[in-house]
């Protein structure tokens, strides 16, 4: 792809930078619309993964069929089924008439599933046998009914961990993942930064008849050297901030400071490398805590399975794993859990993992509520401190009463 037709795609779906990470993504999104393969956007929040949809759409051989956005992650569990899929009239309670789902009125088109990460698993079972099949019945209804869609998803979460916690199919995830686009965080476009913030100035200081925006040299390196935990989002919103706010739009490092997050910056210094585990951002200490404490919670529940699925014996010395199933002829391996010499020696029995289990969710709804609480009651910033989506956070305060 030439330099002049990279930039008309650029101009078109209004994309700024000249990072090549971000040039390459755009020039595999182009190359891979002209075939119907499943195209799996990855990447974190607020990088802009919504423009890549579009791309394969506008150069696929669909572009002239319907185009949908559907957000997986904000239409309630209840009634995703039937957005996508459509119902016949009773089907459930409020069903007074029958209803198209987006795979019924995208026919000939492109669907693009954002967030599908946040998808139930019994829908995920409905979108894997429309996506091998292209078939698929309403709610309601017992009819099958053929579709002709290109799927194209998105999520900001990590897809291995998501499977390995049970909450993602891992045949859905190959099936939508014959081509992955993955979209760089910002602080990956460093060259980038100060293009989009003037843009964003530009275009603010516009709209609220202001002054223009100019930053000096330090305040650019600040801004390149910030983490930008929400990225274009974060940045986007922090020039409205000073476009609107600031008097003086000669803007020096002193001043960005006071725009940036306490515990991003300080002196242009990044002070926050967060620690990767299953591809979540622990920047906040109650984030680790939890993650912690779920962690302790899993391994309570396997080791509960294995207690009273009669797989596991109290002995003198600790626990011990006496064998998987009758009929395997290989011998058991065998896992001793040590205790203290001042402990006592006595078995470990299904009552003690309960209490301990009734423990672990107490610091967890403790942790919930002290998110909740450092939030102002905001549950989409709490659910990002905690590491969770917002649909697992709603899920635990109806479930805790909080």
């Amino acid at each position: 792809m030439t330099a002049q037709e990279l930039l008309g795609i650029k101009q078109r779906f209004s994309i700024i930078g000249q990072s090549p990470l971000l040039n390459r993504d755009i020039e595999i999104a182009v190359q891979v619309a002209r075939t119907d393969l499943s195209v799996l956007v990855t990447g974190e929040s607020g990088v802009g993964k919504e423009h890549f949809p579009k791309i394969i759409h506008a150069y696929s051989s669909r572009k002239h069929g319907p185009y949908f956005a559907v957000n997986c992650g904000a239409i309630p569990e209840g009634t995703i089924d039937s957005e996508l899929f459509g119902h016949e009239k009773g089907a459930f309670t409020d069903a007074k008439s029958e209803h198209k789902g987006y795979f019924e009125i995208a026919d000939k088109g492109t669907l693009f599933l954002d967030e599908v990460g946040e998808l139930p698993l019994q829908t995920q079972v409905r979108l894997l046998r429309v996506l091998e099949t292209g078939e698929f019945m309403r709610m309601g209804s017992s009819k099958v009914q053929k579709t002709n869609v290109r799927v194209v998803a998105a999520t900001n979460l990590n897809m291995r961990q998501a499977i390995d916690d049970g909450r993602f199919r891992e045949d859905l995830y190959y099936r939508l993942n014959t081509v992955e686009i993955r979209v760089p965080a910002l602080r990956e476009r460093k060259e980038d930064i100060p293009l989009l913030f003037r843009k964003f100035a530009n275009d603010f200081c516009t709209r609220y008849q202001m002054p223009p925006l100019s930053l000096n040299e330090e305040a650019t390196r600040l801004l390149q050297n910030s983490y930008w935990r929400g990225n274009i989002r974060q940045l986007k919103n922090l020039a409205e901030q000073i476009a609107v706010i600031e008097m003086d739009h000669q803007i020096n490092a002193e001043t960005l400071l006071r725009y940036l997050p306490r515990e991003e910056n300080q002196q242009g210094i990044v002070l926050r490398t967060p620690t990767q585990e299953g591809g979540k951002d622990y920047s906040h200490e109650i984030g680790i805590l939890y993650n912690m404490v779920m962690q302790n919670k899993k391994d309570l529940e396997e080791l509960k399975e294995l207690l009273t699925g009669d797989g596991l014996r109290g002995t003198g010395d600790g626990l011990r794993v006496t064998g998987y199933r009758e009929s395997q002829q290989e011998a058991a391996p065998t896992i001793t859990l040590s205790q203290p010499e001042s402990a006592s020696r006595k078995p470990i029995e299904a009552e003690d993992i309960e209490s301990a289990s009734l423990r672990v969710e107490d610091s967890e709804k403790e942790l919930i509520r002290r998110a909740l609480e450092l939030t102002k009651g905001n549950r989409k910033e709490a659910a990002v401190r905690l590491g969770v989506s917002e649909r697992t956070l709603y899920r635990k305060i109806k479930e805790y009463g909080l």
